[in-house]
Formats: C-alpha cells, structure tokens, sequence
C-alpha cells in the first residue's frame, strides 16, 4: 500500500520541469478529497455502484484529470480510505490548503453522494457532521447544503 501511495506521488507531484507540458498534476489534496468520498460510501456499510460513479463523476469535474490520472487517483484514494484509522488524516491535509469556500464545496460534494443511492442513512449525515466540524464548516453552512442537494 505504502508502495502505491510513494509511486503516485512521484508520479504525479513530482516537481514540475519534469513533467510532460500537457500532463496535469495531482494535488495531496484531491487524495484526500477523494478518500473522504469514499470513507462516506463505507459508512453505512454497503458501498454502492452508485455512490461510487458519483465520486468519480464528482472528481472528474471538480479536479478536471485525464481519465487514467482520474482511475489512479480514484483506486488510491478506495485503499486510502479502506486503511485509514481516522478522517483527521484527510482534513487535516485540507484545512492546511483549502479555503472556506473549497470546504463548503468539499462538503456539499459529499451530501451528493449521500444521497447519490436516494437513501440518507444516519452513519452518512454523522460522518459529513464530522467532516463538517473538522473543517471548521459553520453548522448553518451544513445545513445549507444538505438542503441544496437534498431539494435538487
């Protein structure tokens, strides 16, 4: 695991003169990002086919990558997640870079996949609840978003 995670950093956060001009570079971030997506589709102990092409349709359009950094990024984050000890790991990498607004955004992305499968299940609302609270998200701006995805 450790292995895959040091190969794509090397690859793809590599500094930048080496890289080809077209390639686009992964951020630690978008990992982290990513492996909070995938820790909700755990919570309520059934990953479904749904809520994990809406974490790849989320990551496509939030982060912009080539299909197979997108693939990479996406099977990395899955084992991220499947061996995290706890969430911290990943907020902590956000609060260092993200700003409120990316972190609103960040949580609003995962009430979509939430209700992705159309069912809310209380271990996904406390696990964005958490997210949420480790991110310093205001509890009005939680709810805001719920809302938005909830009624869309």
């Amino acid at each position: 695991m450790l292995q895959s995670i040091n190969t794509f950093f090397n690859k793809y956060l590599s500094p930048a003169e080496q890289h080809d001009a077209g390639e686009t570079l992964v951020d630690k971030n978008h990992l982290a990002c990513a492996a909070l997506m995938f820790e909700l589709c755990k919570a309520d102990h059934s990953i479904d086919d749904i809520e994990t092409k809406k974490i790849s349709s989320i990551l496509q359009s939030k982060f912009n990558l080539p299909e197979a950094t997108l693939e990479e990024l996406f099977n990395l984050a899955q084992q991220e997640a499947d061996e995290a000890t706890s969430v911290y790991q990943f907020t902590s990498l956000i609060n260092e870079s993200y700003d409120q607004k990316d972190k609103i955004a960040l949580i609003q992305n995962m009430w979509e996949v939430a209700f992705a499968d159309g069912n809310l299940d209380r271990y996904e609302e406390h696990l964005i609840r958490k997210v949420a609270e480790l991110l310093y998200v205001s509890h009005s701006d939680f709810i805001k978003t719920k809302l938005a995805v909830k009624n869309s």
